[in-house]
């Protein structure tokens, strides 16, 4: 079992498994660790039997054919989905007692925010955002507020912008906010509840590959990449700090996952709270 090849579903050679794993860094900047092997095989396993291909060396053959059709395909398999409402909490009790009431009274002329949630995942983070903005943003100041949501994954965006979740998986949502930011599920739907049509209409949500090119030009008074970095090597981290710094607007904010720091990384960020980050002036 040296090279990983037997007792599996489908032949995996250690070849196979530099060619893939090269193919995810290139395209997405997430390294593939030596540990991360079975979860690569697994995942992508799927998609050999979606396929009807034998063996992984075949897989190989049909990326080098099918590139721009597929290659969708394996950065969804790939890709990692863990997240729910009002995660690290903090950040969102910061947003509201800080940041926003900072924002009212620095863009009172201009009354546009601006929010950008990079990795977004299934939607659970800007719709918390969008709760929060709701609460703390008086409606008949009628301010111009959008939040941009995005992720490489095309099929998380696709479940995000429906806004429909299970009951059971909204932990962290008070029952005041479940009242009124979701609509309940009836009949068929019964179990599952969807985000209401404000805060739909708040959040836009795209795909977008964080190592390509970006379409939009900000500036963003805050940006949220949450436990993203990690899935990239040091130097990848440093060109996205960049870029991030780039966009954000005169004493933004940027703020990043539990595991993550901007230490090592840049100097162009002040911490001033637990994994909150802004921009020196």
């Amino acid at each position: 079992m040296s090279d990983g090849t037997t007792a599996r579903e489908f032949e995996f050679t250690q070849a196979d498994f530099e060619f893939l794993r090269a193919l995810v860094t290139d395209h997405t900047g997430i390294v593939v660790s030596d540990n991360k092997r079975d979860m690569l095989y697994s995942r992508l396993a799927r998609r050999l039997r979606a396929l009807g291909l034998n063996t992984f060396a075949e897989y190989r053959a049909y990326l080098r054919t099918h590139e721009a059709e597929e290659l969708t395909n394996l950065i969804n398999a790939v890709t990692t989905n863990l997240t729910s409402f009002f995660r690290e909490p903090h950040h969102f009790e910061y947003l509201a007692r800080t940041v926003i009431p900072e924002l009212l009274h620095k863009k009172e002329r201009e009354r546009r925010i601006r929010i950008w949630s990079a990795g977004c995942s299934t939607g659970e983070e800007p719709y918390s955002i969008a709760m929060v903005l709701e609460e703390e943003v008086p409606p008949w100041l009628e301010w111009d507020i959008r939040i941009l949501a995005t992720d490489v994954d095309t099929n998380v965006i696709q479940a995000a912008q429906h806004g429909v979740y299970w009951r059971d998986n909204l932990r962290g949502i008070s029952d005041a906010r479940l009242q009124r930011f979701f609509l309940r599920g009836r009949g068929a739907n019964a179990g599952q509840v969807r985000v209401d049509a404000e805060l739909r209409r708040m959040v836009a949500f795209k795909p977008l590959n964080l190592l390509k090119d970006w379409p939009m030009k900000g500036p963003f008074d805050v940006i949220f990449c949450r436990n993203v970095m990690i899935y990239f090597d040091q130097a990848t981290q440093k060109r996205l700090v960049e870029r991030f710094a780039s966009l954000l607007a005169p004493r933004g904010y940027l703020f990043i996952g539990h595991s993550e720091t901007l230490d090592g990384l840049t100097h162009r960020f002040d911490l001033v709270g637990n994994t909150i980050y802004r921009l020196r002036a």
